[in-house]
């Protein structure tokens, strides 16, 4: 079946998914700059999620591009994506309203723990939908960068309760190794658009 329909879904579900986080971002209750350093914490959290939402929509986005079509487990699998990304909102407002308390910390972590798995077992699927010698497969290779960033996020998860702010750390270094394009992906892109 075609994708068209799971891939504007998606697309219109992380644009509500965005727009619901910042309008949970609060002025501050001053009229002077330095009012705005109570609101900080929550707006770096925003900042944070707003680029993890960004990386899932772009790797959803080059992916989709690169699959022929789905199958109704796909379309499954990508609702599961879909809620797990769902709760960013939620776990995004009560780690920026207690940015130094272990429980908030470690379940933003939870959450983006569970975002990698879904989005694994979506481009699992997609995957072995396409074949073993898909562009699609060969673009998602083993996906040594996937596994490392569960790895990362369970790190992250047990520093929170250590050092909550460890945590938040180590979440925004898994979030800049994603902002470095997988060129094995865009080149599949590529070469699926001059096909």
């Amino acid at each position: 079946m075609g994708k068209e329909r799971m891939e504007m879904f998606s697309d219109g579900v992380i644009a509500i998914l965005i727009t619901v986080m910042v309008l949970e971002l609060k002025a501050p209750a001053g009229e002077a700059l330095k009012d705005l350093t109570a609101v900080g914490p929550t707006f770096l959290s925003y900042v944070l999620s707003f680029v993890y939402l960004a990386i899932y929509w772009n790797n959803h986005h080059h992916m989709l591009r690169v699959a022929r079509t789905i199958t109704g487990g796909i379309m499954w699998a990508n609702t599961h994506l879909l809620f797990w990304l769902s709760l960013i909102p939620f776990t995004t407002s009560w780690m920026g309203e207690h940015p130094t308390a272990a429980a908030p910390t470690a379940v933003y972590g939870a959450n983006l723990i569970l975002c990698g798995c879904a989005y694994s077992i979506l481009a699992t699927l997609l995957a072995r939908h396409e074949g073993r010698e898909s562009p699609l497969t060969r673009a998602l290779g083993r996906d040594l960068k996937g596994k490392l960033s569960l790895v990362a996020y369970a790190i992250g998860i047990a520093a929170a309760w250590v050092q909550p702010l460890v945590s938040i750390a180590v979440y925004a270094g898994v979030a800049c190794t994603w902002l470095v394009p997988d060129r094995r992906m865009e080149r599949a892109v590529r070469d699926e658009g001059e096909a």
